[in-house]
């Protein structure tokens, strides 16, 4: 036998062997949406050598080219339009070794029945690639929102139907209008329909505290720069919503704690085929955490101000770009546009408000006794946007 012939024997041998080999992987994740404000969190603690059902190998998910903040995650990253239903079925239809899927993308459009749209069809573009080419699937997390009880807003923050009353339960019924989580439970219960191997959850936050520089519903990071435009302006740190917000009772959702909810529901028998809650469990008020945040900045005259003109930080920031380029500039920050950077209408929408609450009994019957302190989730999250170099 020639020398040759018996090297390409060698060689495929091997890769046989390869192939035959048990992979160190006991779960592998697919994380769609992997730079936004839960998925960043997914992409943190899944791949940890302590989170249940580990270890895990983790595929990340998203339209933008990798950014640099995310080149210290153990991700394989995958850049990928899923709203193109062939460019998602060429990159997604190959991840045949994936076992769960933890759906977290989000796409903001003009009205509510676009949002049904385009949103719907992302999802299903995603579990009609995955699906049938990754035979050992078993869950899928589908994360929604409170709006499931409250309704769409408009551009104003205005709901557009009464919503159910506070605190929030999951057996609330649906609200009769068009409503995106409406459509994404659908696709999901329709793409899973009869496939007794797969089985699903469906996770519902309220006001999220996280890191993401690219997330258009940060509130957390829209906060640290405008309370950065303040300290360089000189300027108090002004509440920008109403006395009902600034005195209210709210709740949160904390990023980790939605990851580790979800991370749960894949393991925990008991939470299989459930839709969840989602929040910290306790309550805060705005005004405490305005000081953490002038605190934070170093900024000594700050809070709430009686007026009767309406007053709109989306508004206030129109002509705030070269200042902030100017903070980015001086600090050495990540260049960032403050029109990329602020999510001010959302902002505006939130604190403009009456408080709501949900309940999380059904996860503590369940067998979910994840908690977060609110105020010091939200300190904590202060501090990762400056570790990053997001605000000064």
């Amino acid at each position: 036998m020639s020398w040759w012939w018996a090297g390409a024997i060698g060689a495929a041998k091997k890769r046989m062997e390869e192939h035959d080999k048990p992979s160190r992987y006991k779960s592998v994740a697919l994380i769609i949406g992997v730079t936004g404000i839960v998925g960043n969190s997914l992409a943190e603690i899944l791949p940890s050598s302590d989170t249940p059902g580990g270890p895990w190998k983790v595929y990340g998910v998203a339209r933008r080219p990798r950014p640099a903040w995310t080149d210290h995650l153990p991700v394989d990253y995958i850049q990928c339009n899923i709203l193109n239903e062939d460019e998602a079925r060429d990159k997604l239809s190959k991840l045949n070794d994936v076992t769960h899927i933890f759906y977290v993308a989000w796409a903001e459009k003009p009205n509510e029945a676009e949002n049904c749209i385009v949103n719907g069809t992302m999802l299903r573009n995603v579990l009609k690639a995955v699906i049938p080419n990754a035979p050992k699937l078993k869950h899928i997390c589908l994360q929604t929102g409170r709006q499931h009880y409250t309704g769409p807003s408009d551009s104003f923050g205005r709901v557009q139907v009464q919503p159910h009353d506070p605190p929030f339960r999951e057996d609330l019924p649906r609200l009769k209008l068009l409503n995106f989580c409406y459509t994404l439970e659908d696709v999901l219960f329709e793409e899973v329909k009869g496939m007794a191997r797969l089985t699903w959850s469906v996770h519902r936050p309220g006001l999220v505290f996280g890191f993401s520089p690219f997330s258009s519903m940060n509130i957390v990071r829209s906060l640290c720069v405008y309370a950065a435009i303040c300290k360089h302006e000189g300027k108090p740190l002004r509440f920008p919503g109403n006395r009902q917000a600034w005195e209210g009772y709210w709740d949160a959702s904390d990023a980790d704690l939605i990851a580790e909810h979800q991370i749960w529901a894949t393991m925990n028998r008991h939470a299989k085929n459930e839709a969840f809650n989602c929040s910290n469990g306790d309550v805060f008020k705005w005004k405490d955490l305005w000081k953490v945040l002038a605190n934070q900045f170093g900024i000594e005259h700050y809070g709430f101000q009686e007026t009767d003109e309406k007053w709109s930080l989306s508004e206030m920031m129109k002509d705030k770009g070269p200042v902030w380029d100017e903070i980015v500039r001086n600090k050495g920050l990540l260049p960032t546009k403050l029109n990329n950077t602020g999510a001010w209408q959302f902002v505006d929408s939130v604190l403009s408000g009456k408080s709501l609450l949900d309940s999380m009994n059904k996860s503590k019957e369940h067998g979910f006794v994840g908690f977060r302190n609110s105020r010091t989730s939200f300190n904590s999250w202060i501090n990762k946007m400056k570790t990053h170099n997001i605000v000064p």
